[in-house]
């Protein structure tokens, strides 16, 4: 390995430095708390089938999501560059990994991620719209509700971060609020403390239960995935060094909380069979608790959450494929920023384009929520594995850089992580094949683009 001894990497951009620590705060817990939380945990507890493995999944997927943020932290800190996992990996493994991170996550996770959760957003409105009024809305015109969200956030991030920062800050707060109401109404009504415990655990474990926990996984790993998004903004983050590890750090612990919490509020409401066959957890609790007024009330909370987390993701994502282009490996035009704005206008466009042909694709089928996950959890995992193994290969690359944080307990912390994840990998290889195939090819296609037209 050919080591450098001086490299220090810059703070300069041409973008605006325009969010404190707030405003990365808010990004994080906005990207976090989106669908997730109202969606996963039923089928979370169809797989595992009892309160005991349930809550260890929830669990497991915090601290293995803490651990990696902390290995991520030491790598933001180091490079406060927008972009993300894509400049670690091209500092690390150089421009052809980057390059493949950056392809998959337009065409396989991260524009996905935008449109399931566009859906999302969109079928709760017909449920609030059938809830309050009775009014019937048809499927075409959930479809353009979704697309119309996705032209919204696209729009109004191109007139700049600092509108966006402050949009951010509001939305992540009316959703903490939100989901504290939530919680609060289902313990504060009469629910059933058995329900924690019938049943505890399962009667026989077999290793049926140990695939069901990393196929629950996935799900839980999707309610907590969009915690590295302040760093896909570091250019735009005043004092990056100190801001992003500490917008990570506390962004994650917040949303730990407020999903552990949420959770037992759902279970002390619905007790376990009826939890493990519910696609929209937060309505049956809520109508357990409030009736009617509640499945409407959290049914306007989820249009909250969603709709604040496509805003963050079309923000944040757009600057991969800016960072990509501006490194010739991405379309070159997705390098340009708006000359008043100084915002990566064409990527941000390209991506709004893309995710609505993938809404317009996703409305073909029915349940199509946990088949897309299904489609991107292996290819995100891969490259999760190289990201967090770039510490190491930084560490013995630039001994000498500037790392005004590093990670704890290195290299035991990443090593344990690593073999956590490569585990999971193969479970997620096991238990959803053809959909992790078909991501995986999808990925490999960008193979052909790099060959011939970077090469």
């Amino acid at each position: 390995m050919h080591i450098i001894h001086n490299k220090n990497f810059t703070e300069e951009t041409n973008l605006t430095r325009g969010l404190g620590l707030p405003s990365a705060v808010s990004i994080v817990i906005s990207r976090i708390i989106g669908s997730g939380i109202f969606r996963t945990p039923g089928p979370i507890m169809a797989l595992v089938g009892s309160t005991m493995l349930f809550g260890s999944v929830w669990i497991i997927g915090a601290v293995i999501t803490i651990f990696a943020a902390v290995c991520y932290a030491e790598l933001v800190a180091m490079m406060p560059r927008s972009g993300g996992p894509y400049i670690y990996l091209k500092e690390a493994y150089g421009p052809l990994i980057a390059f493949l991170r950056g392809w998959a996550m337009f065409f396989v996770s991260e524009t996905g991620a935008i449109a399931a959760v566009a859906l999302v957003f969109a079928e709760y409105t017909q449920a609030s719209l059938e809830i309050s009024s009775g009014i019937y809305l048809s499927h075409a015109m959930v479809v353009i509700i979704a697309l119309l969200v996705i032209v919204f956030h696209t729009f109004i991030n191109c007139f700049g971060v600092r509108l966006s920062g402050v949009v951010q800050i509001i939305i992540s707060s009316s959703k903490i609020i939100a989901l504290g109401y939530i919680i609060t109404a289902c313990f504060t009504k009469n629910g059933n403390v058995s329900n924690f415990y019938t049943p505890l655990l399962p009667e026989h474990f077999t290793l049926t239960h140990v695939l069901g926990i990393g196929a629950a996984l996935r799900y839980a790993f999707f309610a907590f995935s969009g915690w590295e998004g302040a760093t896909y903004v570091a250019e735009e983050v005043k004092n990056p060094r100190k801001n992003l590890p500490m917008s990570l750090l506390i962004g994650i612990a917040c949303v730990l909380i407020l999903y552990l919490s949420a959770n037992a509020a759902y279970l002390f409401q619905v007790p376990v069979d009826k939890f493990a066959i519910s696609k929209w957890i937060a309505v049956d609790a809520l109508q357990s608790a409030l009736g009617a007024t509640g499945a409407l009330l959290v049914a306007y909370a989820v249009m909250v959450n969603t709709f604040g987390n496509v805003g963050t993701q079309v923000m944040v994502k757009a600057r991969t494929w800016h960072a990509m282009a501006q490194d010739n490996l991405f379309f070159s035009w997705c390098a340009k920023v708006h000359n008043t704005y100084k915002t990566p206008n064409n990527a941000m466009i390209m991506q709004g384009v893309w995710a609505c042909v993938l809404v317009l694709f996703a409305s073909i089928y029915k349940n199509s929520y946990e088949a897309v996950i299904d489609y991107f959890s292996a290819t995100g995992t891969i490259f999760n594995i190289l990201t967090l193994t770039s510490v190491i290969v930084l560490r013995r690359k630039y001994p000498e850089a500037v790392r005004p944080f590093k990670t704890w307990g290195y290299p035991v912390t990443v090593i344990l992580v690593v073999l956590f994840y490569v585990i999971y990998l193969i479970v997620t290889l096991i238990t959803a094949f053809i959909p992790s195939l078909l991501g995986i090819i999808l990925t490999s296609t960008g193979l052909i683009y790099y060959w011939i037209k970077i090469k």
